[in-house]
């Protein structure tokens, strides 16, 4: 899947000399949590967020450190903090240093980027020009899309009971053969030994996602690997 059939076009967005809050403003009327920051000729400069308003002045949310801590702040740190916390435009309180995506990225990549720089939203830029903008509203709109609707796919149930052993044999880790399925008219029963008590949530999964499945009904048991000690599974 490409950035570009799931961003968010045209982009709301504000200028680096528009008040701050100007930007507040459209954020909460658009109930949107930041705004890329354009130039002229649609140029990205910046962006700024609800992160960038949680220390300010008027609020009496300005970093505090003890004395000894501010003793070993730079100068210039000091100084752009104040900025930071105390400046009334846009261009004041933006972050500058923006990660960015082209439209025929993957959706993959932008999520990988998003976890990596811990960031809610990624820019969609053409050369330096702001096109859309990616968001995790965005993706979860997407994934909302991409899952099936329960009751409208018929799959008869030796093919449900062969699509599950086939996921779950695809996994690293699902015990091989230590499992066998069942299925009755959409039931998946889920029977045997499993070596990690996380293996089982994780095998219902697997079958739960297996289309044509209604429910699963769970019959494994925990088998400790070093006793030997054998639980039964939790009562229903």
């Amino acid at each position: 899947m490409q950035v570009e059939t799931v961003m968010t076009s045209p982009v709301a967005s504000i200028e680096p000399s528009a008040p701050i809050s100007q930007a507040a403003g459209l954020m909460l009327s658009r109930k949107i949590s930041g705004l890329p920051v354009i130039g002229a000729e649609g140029t990205l400069l910046g962006i700024v967020s609800e992160g960038d308003f949680l220390r300010r002045g008027e609020l009496g949310t300005k970093r505090k450190r003890s004395r000894w801590l501010e003793f070993l702040v730079s100068p210039g740190k000091a100084a752009d903090e104040y900025v930071h916390a105390n400046g009334r435009r846009v261009a004041e309180v933006m972050s500058e240093n923006v990660i960015t995506t082209s439209r025929d990225a993957s959706l993959e990549d932008v999520v990988e980027l998003m976890t990596r720089h811990h960031v809610k939203r990624i820019p969609v830029v053409d050369g330096a020009k702001v096109v859309g903008i990616v968001t995790r509203s965005d993706i979860l709109r997407a994934l909302l899309r991409a899952l099936p609707t329960p009751g409208l796919v018929a799959v008869g149930d030796e093919q449900i009971r062969q699509n599950i052993v086939a996921e779950l044999a695809s996994q690293p880790w699902a015990g091989a053969g230590m499992l066998r399925v069942s299925v009755n008219e959409g039931i998946a029963e889920l029977e045997g030994a499993i070596l990690d008590e996380r293996e089982r949530q994780a095998a219902i999964v697997a079958a739960e996602n297996v289309a044509g499945v209604k429910a699963v009904t769970d019959r494994m048991f925990w088998v400790e690997p070093l006793s030997g000690t054998m639980l039964n599974p939790p009562a229903p």
